[in-house]
């Protein structure tokens, strides 16, 4: 084996153990799987999605507690889409896996004009499929990819065109009540998750519905940041930390803080 391989493969290895480090924190810290859970882990054929499968099973392996993982593809009939490379992979990892088929292409494709964002439906049509099949098969968490940029960008994205103070929670419940959501990748920086998939060599399938469009408002904030961080390398694990430490009392919200009850006569108390 060469010099560069063997440092190539030490790097993977301390990657790893870092992310393996972080996804497992953001478990414990949000109480994301406990004992007995059967997790439906969501694998879209990218690089986040290889990342968390492969982490999750990393660390169920020496978990204190039992938990079952099965990957689940959900197949949107995309044009060229090569439906043997996720089955393929998910075959060599002797782990259980479930692929579903729905032609949500045609719908989005059918319904979105021309130019216009397909992410809304697409997404909506995705969850309610992989929703409904975690219902039939008596999964208690569904495991999505979303990493800590993926939470940044959503938190800009609600405030600059939603007027909302809202990012995406690493823990949740469904708005039907059915389902708990978790995103263990939620302290992991994308970068970081780019470079373990290189390393790896998961077999990435490009998406050709909203990873294909180039005007989003997402990847204009993508850019927001990604440019804020060469400025100040240290801003984004700022704002991530920040999002852990809310003061509502210095927010503007009277639905989290009783402004109104702030009188003379609270003060002198």
């Amino acid at each position: 084996m060469s010099t560069a391989a063997v440092r190539i493969s030490n790097n993977a290895r301390r990657l790893q153990a870092r992310l393996r480090g972080l996804t497992g924190k953001a478990i414990e810290d949000f109480r994301m799987i406990e004992e007995g859970d059967k997790v439906m882990v969501c694998l879209s054929g990218g690089k986040d999605s290889y990342t968390l499968l492969d982490l999750l099973m990393s660390l169920q392996r020496s978990a204190p507690v039992h938990f079952d993982l099965v990957a689940v593809n959900l197949d949107q009939k995309q044009p060229g889409f090569p439906a043997h490379v996720l089955p393929d992979y998910l075959q060599s990892l002797d782990v259980p896996f479930h692929i579903l088929e729905q032609d949500t292409y045609s719908v989005v494709s059918r319904v979105i004009p021309e130019g216009k964002t397909m992410c809304g439906l697409c997404s909506r049509l995705r969850r309610g499929a992989l929703y409904t099949f975690a219902a039939q098969e008596g999964f208690t968490k569904i495991a999505l990819g979303h990493h800590a940029d993926d939470i940044m960008e959503t938190l800009f994205l609600n405030m600059f065109f939603g007027g909302k103070l809202k990012a995406m929670p690493p823990k949740l419940r469904s708005d039907d009540g059915r389902h708990i959501v978790i995103r263990p990748l939620a302290y992991c920086r994308e970068r970081d998750l780019a470079r373990y998939a290189h390393a790896r060599e998961f077999p990435i399938i490009p998406c050709n519905l909203c990873g294909s469009q180039e005007n989003l408002q997402r990847k204009q904030v993508k850019k927001m940041l990604r440019r804020w961080e060469i400025e100040n390398p240290n801003r984004v694990e700022s704002i991530l930390a920040g999002l852990k430490n809310v003061v509502p009392s210095h927010l503007m919200d009277p639905g989290l803080f009783d402004f109104g009850g702030l009188t003379r006569e609270t003060a002198t108390q």
